[in-house]
Parts: C-alpha cells; structure tokens; sequence
C-alpha cells in the first residue's frame, strides 16, 4: 500500500469519528431538552389541541 492511500483511510476514520461524535453530542442535547420537558410539563397547561374529548369513552343518558 502506498503511504497517499494510508493517509486517504487515516483521514476517513477521522471524518468518521467525528460525524459519529457530533452525532452523540446532539443526541444528549436532545435526551437533556426532553427531560427538561417533562419535567416543565406538569407547570403547563395543555391547549385546547392536546385536550382529547371525554365524552368519547363516556355513553350519553338523555334524562326522561
């Protein structure tokens, strides 16, 4: 092997862990906003979208 071809792969591994390290870095990112969320979701109140029905589960009785 020749030493232009051990530097192209050296410098592809590099690439690689890097994009493989980016890629942690926001994954933690992403694990640490979802639990600040849920931990911030009880102080919120949901809207109007979030609410589903209750008298979906629910069977009506008309009065008589």
């Amino acid at each position: 092997m020749s030493i232009t071809f051990q530097k192209r792969q050296k410098e592809l591994k590099r690439q690689e862990k890097q994009r493989a390290k980016a890629e942690r870095r926001e994954q933690k990112k992403f694990a640490k906003r979802a639990a600040k969320e849920a931990l911030g979701a009880p102080t919120t109140p949901p809207s109007d979208s979030e609410q589903q029905p209750q008298s979906q589960d629910k069977q009506r009785v008309t009065p008589g």
